[in-house]
């Protein structure tokens, strides 16, 4: 009697992974982790490299920029962008995750009015002392806050700069209170909340966040995960990522050096002498790095072709 041999897989059931080179400015769902939201793009584009430009919290919806190929090269110019948020606190209650779904830590009857709220949101903008959350993806001694956190153990985190450009009260009623905030990298919402809360003496926590931009991206450049793969105009250039710095064109000759790493020397009445820059020639993006008296080296190079 003869072996039996296991069934091969149909080639045609799983599709062929494919370079795709730019970003999706993806307008996550509340419950999606932003890892999740990267896998789902990635498959829906059947993608073979792609990567997220912030950490979106899953009970958070909005903005969540996935970079794919070469795009990825870019991350770093959107994850120093400034941020912008809509949040709803709730306030009588402080709990161990400064949001809806950690346990209640401390409570109180005591509720603020819109005129004290408006009175101490100005001690909260500019640059600012601030505590991050302990459930934090901040790493402690090469472990994850939030894992630490969960398994009992204390969290120390030390308080950190960041910048915080504008803080509005747009709505409140009752226990709850609607704010925008306009800030810079590295600054937590939930510890905004958690902190006003506290100094208000009436506790409080994050109900309902909404990240409304991030660095160059809004609104109004966001898909969801339904037009991903359905809208071909939801794949944006990667160069998007690199609006907010001039754009230098380059020759053919000059655009071989740059894909070499070698630096080039920027003539002509225009150039710039200092500065962030990237190179496009024909078009097509080939390089970004920084300009020193007149000379542009490449930081980072990209594989687009033309």
């Amino acid at each position: 009697m003869s072996e039996e041999r296991p069934q091969r897989r149909p080639h045609g059931d799983r599709p062929k992974k494919r370079d795709v080179n730019g970003w999706i400015i993806l307008d996550k769902g509340v419950g999606m982790t932003s890892t999740h939201a990267v896998a789902v793009v990635k498959r829906g584009l059947s993608a073979k490299k792609a990567g997220h430009a912030g950490t979106l919290d899953p009970l958070a919806s909005g903005i969540l920029p996935i970079a794919l190929g070469e795009a990825t090269k870019t991350v770093p110019f959107v994850m120093d962008g400034r941020k912008s948020y809509v949040f709803t606190v709730a306030w009588g209650a402080e709990t161990t995750t400064d949001d809806t779904e950690g346990d209640v830590v401390e409570q109180t009857d005591r509720l603020p009015d819109p005129a004290m709220i408006e009175e101490y949101l100005p001690r909260f903008t500019g640059q600012v002392q601030q505590v991050p959350p302990r459930f934090s993806a901040i790493k402690i001694q090469g472990e994850r806050a939030y894992d630490l956190a969960r398994d009992g153990e204390t969290v120390e985190l030390q308080p950190r700069t960041v910048e915080i450009d504008r803080l509005a009260l747009i709505h409140h009623a009752g226990n709850r209170s609607i704010i925008e905030a306009d800030c810079g990298k590295g600054t937590y919402v939930r510890a905004i909340a958690r902190d006003l809360g506290r100094a208000l003496g009436c506790l409080g926590h994050i109900a309902a966040l909404r990240r409304t931009r991030v660095g160059p991206f809004t609104e109004d450049d966001a898909v969801t995960v339904d037009d991903v793969a359905s809208d071909p105009a939801a794949l944006r250039p990667v160069e998007i990522a690199l609006s907010e710095i001039p754009a230098i064109p380059v020759s053919r000759d000059m655009a071989g050096r740059l894909m070499r790493g070698q630096s080039i020397i920027l003539r002509g009445r225009d150039a710039p002498l200092s500065g962030k820059v990237y190179a496009t020639c024909n078009g097509v993006l080939i390089a970004v790095g920084d300009v020193e008296r007149g000379e542009f080296v490449p930081h980072r190079v990209f594989n687009l072709g033309g």
